[in-house]
């Protein structure tokens, strides 16, 4: 098969028919006509369709051995090249979301395919384990399989020196094992597009102490027991004039319940060993290569909210205050900030123990750490901005009744009708203040861990030796 188009997605996932709860109610019928996913499922759809579009195929997908192809995330880079055009091939998928879907396929095939180069790792616990790995790999190359995951436990007590017992568990765990698979039992947070897509992948948050919890592996989106439930839709029913962004682009988080699922043997990559839940990423290019991508996206997102910025100053003819420039001037330096981190890595990759050419992790650290501290200045910027603009933002109900005529009148701008005014400050304020808005300002915050987790991160495992011995050779500073 290979690629598929946009319908077959949509076709495949409304088969699939898997447990989604949204507001009390579970979802019944076709998910593609739900009114709390619809949109997203649509914008989905267009992103498969892009990579089938003649121009785009070759920049966009590689040829499998049977002679069919597979997106580009699939492909395990070689050389510093095929780093390069996975970029492009991220951010062509990004231009058309204006960056604003953190969980396109693109995200979890990464991580897919980064597992699966180091598949070996699994083998420390049954050899099938990493048979298991490679096979759900090589079907989703061959059928396009989409992806969710979850990484994290509930958030019930989060003290600092508090930690569940494996006898009081609400967190997903292992109940039972049979001679069919492991019984899991409890709840995983946060499967963003939970339900929306083929698979949900599991694997454990990294330093995990409990052995029932330190688990890996994958299920069909509708498997009994399984269930997805999802936060209200920031959606919220409305038109693409009134949630320009919201409406195509809200992703419905979900909490996912395991009700005594049953995963199978031939699904499972390893199981209470809290040694490779470290080792999954601490021995694997999981974070250079996941991050090479979500920072690929981030500088197309930076570059939609500069272009909306830029759009506002000129609708309102407020350029020429030096104030505004500066503010501008902070969105450009955060542009060309993450642009060269990005460039960075790729400059500095080297082939890592899988045989795989890996983006260099300091760069791609440092540009989390920056952009979870730089993100919410933007949303301040475009408030600052905007100001009182942001308020007074009719929708289009109000465009299409009798009082239009004292819209046109009394809400033109210096260079654009009253229509076109309000569908910019709309998006404006789609992108910094509406439910969906702070969403994002939130998710780029916390989706790796936090501004304080990264930033300690980033002093753990940065490498400052060579800075010392030379200070130290400069003062004449002998250790012995």
């Amino acid at each position: 098969m290979g690629l598929i188009s946009g319908q077959q997605y949509i076709d495949r996932i409304n088969n699939l028919h898997p447990e989604i709860w949204i507001d009390g109610e579970q979802v019944k019928g076709k998910l593609s006509e739900h009114p709390a996913l619809k949109g997203i499922m649509k914008t989905k759809a267009s992103l498969y369709d892009l990579q089938l579009n003649e121009e785009k195929i070759d920049k966009m997908s590689f040829d499998l051995k049977n002679g069919e192809r597979a997106g580009i995330a699939f492909y395990p880079p070689k050389t510093k090249e095929d780093l390069e055009k996975r970029r492009l091939s991220f951010q062509e998928w990004a231009k058309s979301t204006g960056g604003l879907l953190g969980r396109s396929p693109d995200y979890l095939n990464t991580i897919l395919m980064t597992f699966t180069q180091s598949a070996e790792l699994f083998k420390s616990q049954d050899p099938q384990f990493c048979e298991n790995m490679r096979n759900l790999y090589e079907k989703a190359t061959r059928e396009d399989l989409s992806f969710t995951h979850t990484f994290v436990h509930p958030q019930v007590n989060r003290g600092k020196y508090y930690y569940n017992l494996a006898d009081d568990q609400v967190a997903a765990h292992i109940k039972e094992k049979t001679k069919d698979g492991l019984i899991i039992k409890g709840a995983r947070l946060l499967a963003t597009q939970g339900g929306l897509t083929d698979e949900l992948i599991v694997f454990p948050q990294g330093g995990i102490r409990e052995p029932c919890m330190a688990n890996g592996f994958s299920l069909p989106a509708n498997t009994p027991g399984l269930r997805f439930i999802a936060r209200e839709s920031f959606d919220y029913g409305k038109s693409n004039f009134d949630h320009p962004l919201g409406s195509r682009f809200d992703e419905v988080d979900s909490v996912v319940v395991f009700d005594d699922v049953l995963v199978p043997w031939e699904n499972v990559f390893f199981f209470e060993s809290t040694e490779l839940s470290g080792e999954i990423y601490s021995q694997t290019s999981f974070f250079p290569q996941t991050v090479h991508q979500v920072v690929s996206r981030c500088i197309v997102k930076t570059e939609f909210i500069l272009g909306t910025i830029q759009l506002m100053i000129h609708t309102i003819n407020i350029g020429g205050y030096d104030l505004v420039q500066d503010k501008v001037a902070d969105v450009i330096i955060a542009l060309e900030a993450m642009k060269a981190f990005l460039l960075s890595s790729e400059i500095q990759a080297k082939v890592d123990r899988w045989g795989t050419m890996t983006p260099a992790s300091e760069p791609l650290h440092a540009a989390l750490c920056y952009y979870a501290k730089i993100y919410p200045s933007f949303s301040e910027i475009i408030q600052n901005l905007g100001a009182s603009g942001l308020v007074t933002i009719p929708n289009e109900k109000d465009f299409n009744s009798p009082i239009r005529r004292d819209l046109d009148d009394y809400l033109q701008a210096a260079n654009a009708n009253a229509e076109d005014r309000v569908k910019i400050f709309r998006l404006a304020w789609d992108l910094s203040m509406s439910a969906f808005g702070t969403r994002q300002s939130l998710y780029e915050q916390y989706f790796f861990g936090g501004p304080l987790s990264l930033s300690k991160r980033l002093y753990s495992g940065y490498h400052r030796d060579p800075q010392i011995e030379w200070v130290k050779d400069f003062l004449s500073i002998n250790d012995e």
